[in-house]
């Protein structure tokens, strides 16, 4: 997550964008040059007027996207045509969210698809009655089911469907949150120096994989793995890539630990190979507007721009993930 949307975050974004420009390469289009990603293309277009800038993003089986519209509190469903259907509204804070951490407006985050269809998804609002973990069952209400510190910003979840367990990464407060899908209270799972911002936010994207949680840094660069001990605990945190500006979320390309990184500042997607080291594969020349997110369902790539910095054109890109 990246933002942009309020006056009292404007300082603090712009100095985050300005470092990650600097460090990134020149912006070029990369898709057409190599070849991991191929025939990139805007399969929606959202309205930047009413607040649909998409923070993350879940698939379903039948080819729809969920997403999550920060700046307008909402979950949305888009269809494989590129028609986007506003699926809940959460209720705006009684303070209007200025007292968000590090923000100053509230905004849906993270979101995950359980197999049975029920989305959970995160809300940021500085306020101890609305901020957590929320869950959203096919043609229900949504309804929060965990409370998350209101001094926080819950941003990354991500479902182990074998234990049943969600885990949230916490922007603001350099932890990583552990809790049952039933809801209830929340496990301080981790918190471990690396998982800290280094002066705007620190700990962001979030995945499960082999074992282990995965998570971004965002201050710093990084990609984390954290082992999860047998008996669920969380175990030694390996720094798996740095020098990776602006890092928001990821996802694995199903090549063992290679994975696909959005870097929000520099507007890029980057390849990063199990060693650490990446390559950019899409750039702002491809359509990418502060991208935020990254899916896979099969060889097709969703990447999620939100436009916070550039307020152009927030939209949902899809490319061709060559094997």
């Amino acid at each position: 997550m990246f933002r942009k949307l309020s006056r009292s975050a404007v300082s603090a974004v712009v100095l985050v964008a300005a470092a990650a420009a600097a460090l990134a390469p020149a912006a070029a289009s990369a898709s057409a040059e190599s070849a991991p990603l191929s025939s990139a293309r805007i399969a929606a277009h959202f309205d930047l007027s009413k607040g649909q800038t998409p923070e993350n993003l879940a698939l379903a089986p039948g080819g729809a996207v969920y997403v999550t519209f920060a700046k307008a509190r909402q979950i949305a469903e888009v269809s494989p045509n590129g028609t986007t259907r506003i699926l809940a509204t959460l209720p705006e804070p009684a303070d209007g969210g200025i007292h968000t951490p590090a923000l100053g407006f509230p905004l849906t985050t993270g979101i995950v698809r359980a197999q049975d269809g029920t989305l959970y998804f995160l809300y940021a609002t500085g306020t101890p009655d609305l901020t957590g973990v929320w869950r959203l069952r096919p043609g229900g209400q949504p309804r929060r089911i965990s409370a998350l510190p209101a001094d926080g910003l819950p941003n990354g979840l991500a479902l182990d469907p074998r234990t049943r367990t969600l885990y949230v990464t916490d922007s603001v407060l350099g932890t990583i949150w552990s809790m049952p899908t039933t809801g209830g209270t929340p496990t301080a799972w981790s918190t471990a120096p690396e998982l800290a911002s280094a002066g705007f936010l620190g700990a962001n994207g979030l995945k499960i994989r082999g074992g282990a949680v995965w998570a971004t840094n965002l201050d710093k660069g990084t990609i984390l793995r954290i082992a999860v001990l047998p008996d669920g605990r969380a175990g030694r945190v390996r720094t798996k890539a740095n020098g990776l500006p602006g890092i928001d979320d990821f996802a694995f390309t199903g090549r063992g630990d290679q994975l696909l990184a959005a870097l929000n500042g520099p507007g890029q997607v980057a390849l990063v190979q199990p060693d650490g080291s990446h390559s950019i594969v899409l750039t702002q020349a491809d359509g990418l507007r502060n991208p935020t997110s990254i899916a896979l369902r099969g060889t097709s790539v969703y990447v999620t721009s939100a436009a916070y910095i550039t307020a152009q054109d927030p939209n949902l890109l899809r490319a061709h993930l060559n094997r």
